[in-house]
């Protein structure tokens, strides 16, 4: 385990027995992606009063988790008058930004800017976007995001910048949360098949702001008109038996 872990046999044997009073932030990091578990629930919450059910929520993606309770580090970068930036995080960057999203340094390197028109309240980004799934937004598009810190409040279907971790992209999918820890991820082009994803797997959601293209929008045919009144109608019929009284 120290192996897995990159400490050393005295350092775990001193977090074991209790020695280790006030452990780093790394160490921390460490254990929370060994054990698949939030830091909160591992410096909050005694582990061994859980039955093996709750220890198995917890690690799926919690309550806790998803409405950001946990210590969940968002670096951001200001201006000369203290005002937040809105960073954009270029294609080159992507790859990279899964590790140092937390880093002031990672940050302070990509290029930031301001924009009027950005509400004061919440911190904003921009991303870049590849590929036809998010159709009709226009192929290679950048997405202006603001942070989202409790995932429970994300109504279905909102259009968000996923962050994965691992080897995974980041992806602009409609997100629905769902309770069993996980969350589903649509595309806009109806051809791409929806999927889900742990929440464990999930770092950061970004909900949907505006965005920016060069390319002017086609003119809708008659056809995606009437596939835009047939969605239309259809989120409606929710909207109403979602108000309707349950027998």
């Amino acid at each position: 385990m120290a192996e897995k872990l990159g400490i050393s046999r005295v350092k775990l044997n001193a977090h074991e027995s209790g020695r280790t009073a006030n452990p780093t932030v790394d160490d921390l990091i460490n254990f929370s992606e060994f054990f698949r578990m939030s830091i909160d629930s591992i410096l909050k919450i005694d582990l061994t009063k859980l039955s093996e059910q709750k220890i198995k929520d917890l690690e799926e993606g919690s309550e806790l988790f998803m409405k950001g309770n946990q210590i969940r580090v968002l670096a951001i970068t200001v201006d000369k008058d203290e005002k937040e930036n809105i960073e954009y995080v270029p294609i080159h960057a992507k790859a990279g930004y899964r590790s140092g999203y937390a880093d002031p340094e990672f940050l302070s390197a990509l290029p930031r800017f301001n924009l009027p028109t950005i509400p004061k309240n919440g911190t904003f980004r921009m991303f870049p976007t590849i590929g036809d799934s998010m159709l009709p937004v226009p192929e290679g598009s950048d997405i202006i995001t603001r942070y989202v810190q409790d995932w429970t409040a994300v109504k279905p279907e909102t259009p968000c910048i996923v962050i994965l971790r691992g080897d995974q992209d980041f992806v602009f999918k409609q997100v629905t949360v769902n309770k069993n820890g996980t969350m589903l991820l649509q595309s806009f082009n109806k051809q791409y098949f929806a999927y889900t994803v742990p929440i464990s797997e999930v770092i950061e959601l970004w909900e949907y702001y505006s965005f920016h293209s060069k390319q002017l929008p086609e003119p809708q045919s008659d056809m995606q008109q009437l596939m835009r009144m047939l969605q239309e109608m259809q989120n409606e019929i929710k909207e109403i038996r979602g108000r309707q009284p349950s027998k």
